[in-house]
């Protein structure tokens, strides 16, 4: 679905960063807890001012089928972000049914690797999510590998916290057959070595471009675009920026003053010459009738 997104982007500014900078996916946060959650009202302007070709993706963990189809039409949102943990009773959990639940949408789902002895499958835990979730009509388009948390650990907690994947591991593990891409801790000095070693060919970051929790450094986020482009062998996207908006910037497009049709002025009557001799001559005769006194009369006395 992407090659390469920014997640947590919390201002249009940011938003636009990252499109001018090359990257084809954006994702807007909307996990309580997380500094870079964002309400229905911020997501709206900020998704508006993104060029076409950059895929808006709504992160969640936990939410109500209903809440999350609500905010994805308002916003609106492109697909989804299960970001949550793949079993248990904690709050922050996405069954498998979420993916029925929320089709025609499309469903990202972040997995995370099985603590385990090196040479297993560490991604067994995920396979099986992603089974059961077939087994219920619909399963996920994309899945994204983040960094591993403790089972108790809250939402806002769950993703963007610096942590890397064991990148051999992901490359060891059978790979899933719908497209992956791999997160957690990259940065534009690590990006092309994660790429190599894992194998896959996706990127996802959200501090590792970050000046601060939700606030983006352009030259990290233009360096590690360019990096993550040149491993993955991909050229940098130019999308059609909206008129009147910039990454500094941003204006809210005004509608265009109608312009009023120009007035042309009437068109001029043309009178024969002879008309307009006679018609300023009050003795003339009317045409075709002869005049009593011609008007080349002798001066010839008789």
């Amino acid at each position: 679905m992407f090659r390469v997104k920014i997640c947590g982007v919390t201002t249009p500014a940011d938003a636009l960063l990252a499109a001018d900078a090359g990257a084809d996916a954006v994702g807007l946060n909307f996990v309580p807890g997380s500094p870079r959650c964002l309400d229905v009202t911020r997501a709206t302007a900020l998704a508006a001012v993104l060029p076409a070709g950059v895929l808006k993706v709504g992160v969640f963990a936990g939410m109500p089928a209903g809440d999350l189809l609500r905010i994805a039409r308002e916003v609106p949102l492109d697909a989804v972000q299960l970001h949550g943990h793949l079993a248990g009773d904690e709050p922050a959990t996405d069954p498998p049914r979420r993916c029925s639940e929320l089709f025609p949408l499309p469903v990202i789902r972040a997995v995370r690797l099985d603590a385990g002895l090196a040479g297993g499958d560490r991604l067994a835990s995920a396979r099986k999510w992603i089974e059961a979730a077939r087994a219920l009509g619909q399963g996920p388009a994309m899945v994204i590998v983040d960094a591993s948390v403790m089972p108790a650990t809250e939402p806002g907690r769950l993703g963007g916290r610096g942590e890397t994947v064991d990148w051999q591991a992901v490359a060891a593990a059978r790979q899933f057959d719908v497209p992956m891409a791999i997160a957690g801790g990259l940065t534009p000095a690590n990006v092309a070595e994660a790429i190599a070693l894992s194998g896959l060919r996706a990127v996802d970051t959200a501090s590792g471009v970050e000046v601060e929790p939700g606030r983006k450094d352009p030259e990290k986020v233009r360096a590690f675009v360019a990096a993550a482009l040149a491993a993955l062998g991909w050229a940098r996207v130019r999308h059609p920026r909206p008129p009147f908006l910039t990454h500094s910037k941003v204006k809210a497009c005004q509608p265009m003053r109608r312009r009023e049709p120009r007035q042309r002025p009437a068109p001029k009557t043309y009178l024969p010459s002879w008309l307009i001799s006679r018609s300023h001559d009050a003795g003339a005769a009317p045409r075709g009738q002869r005049s009593a006194t011609p008007s080349c009369a002798s001066t010839r006395e008789p």
